[in-house]
């Protein structure tokens, strides 16, 4: 993954800082769980290491092996997914077009009348995370904004490189968009968090441009958007805060195969410089995170471009405390004021 340093062009106030911040209480609990199960897992190979089946010795095969053990445990809710069905009224399992054949979904109906639908895109680097690692987010989400909220399995890389996550997300967006015309009001939105973000500010920009529905409003939760450019918050938090600087370029090369992949606007949205008929955004960051500074660039570059922006940086919070929302404070703090934000949005 080759980076380019766009440090002088992106800095803002909050890039500006050299030192890392303290985590917050819940933050610094959860890297030391995180610290604790590792040295465990340690712990237990050396006391009985396993050698690996003669199948594994191939690199392909370990490469499968990996992803699969990883996809199991990312996809594991922070929260009882039933106790998190308790805020809504209805989850209903279906299927829905993508771009390459049908696809997997969740769609989450709130209680009283519903108004306007959410399109909600989860993260996981393109690699991982699912309909349960995300369930108690949109159960949430769809409590708060009284809009039904649809949860697509959508492709995953590597065996689904881009742009097969950008294409099942907008066959979504536009299943959703004649099912809400139909039923709920006619108004769609967009939301994701990291991965999820980077493609929910893609279809708001693919809506601008005319190649997909318009959305009334983009939440983008510490979303990746300006691909291989390096912001000062990748250099401060780049190792120890849950996601790091190598896992970040890791997630890069398992989604983008070809080089010039690696500027394509529908990968890097942060970089499209017609920026003015986008959708009003609510962005959220983590301040102990080393993807904070992009998506405080995008709200000041929306800004500039004329788009209403409400952004806000949760002090001392890691890089996807929205899944963790069970033990962060934090974590419901942001879901709320996105939920209020899209309550606001589909009620005009």
């Amino acid at each position: 993954m080759r980076y380019v340093n766009a440090m002088k062009d992106t800095a803002g106030p909050a890039s500006a800082q050299a030192v890392p911040v303290r985590p917050n209480a819940s933050s610094r609990l959860l890297l030391w769980w995180i610290r604790w199960q590792a040295a465990h897992r340690q712990a237990n190979q050396l006391r009985s290491p396993q050698p690996l089946p003669q199948a594994l010795q191939d690199e392909a095969a370990k490469q499968a092996e990996f992803l699969a053990v990883l996809r199991r445990a990312m996809d594991t809710p922070s929260y009882p997914t039933r106790l998190s069905s308790l805020f809504v009224r209805k989850v209903l399992s279906i299927t829905i077009p993508g771009a390459a054949g049908p696809m997997q979904a969740r769609l989450y109906l709130p209680y009283g009348p519903v108004r306007g639908a959410l399109l909600y895109l989860h993260g996981g680097g393109f690699v991982h995370c699912g309909l349960n690692s995300h369930h108690g987010i949109c159960c949430r989400l769809a409590r708060v904004s009284g809009a039904a909220v649809l949860l697509p399995d959508y492709r995953l890389a590597p065996e689904y490189p881009y742009p097969a996550a950008a294409d099942d997300s907008q066959a979504a967006l536009r299943w959703l968009a004649g099912i809400s015309a139909r039923y709920w009001g006619g108004k769609v939105a967009v939301a994701g968090d990291s991965a999820g973000g980077n493609l929910a500010a893609v279809l708001a920009q693919d809506g601008a441009a005319g190649a997909g529905p318009v959305p009334a409003l983009q939440v983008l939760y510490y979303p990746s958007l300006y691909g291989a450019q390096v912001f000062p918050s990748h250099e401060v938090y780049a190792e120890g805060y849950f996601l790091s600087r190598a896992s970040m370029k890791w997630y890069g090369d398992q989604y983008i195969v070809r080089e010039q992949d690696w500027t394509a606007p529908r990968f890097v949205p942060g970089l499209n410089a017609a920026l003015s008929c986008l959708p009003p955004a609510v962005i959220i960051t983590a301040e102990c995170d080393p993807m904070r500074d992009e998506g405080e660039a995008y709200a000041q570059a929306l800004r500039q471009a004329g788009v209403p922006v409400q952004y806000k940086c949760y002090r001392g919070a890691l890089h996807g405390f929205l899944n963790f929302y069970a033990i962060m404070p934090n974590g419901k703090a942001a879901l709320r004021l996105g939920g209020r934000a899209l309550r606001k949005a589909f009620a005009v």
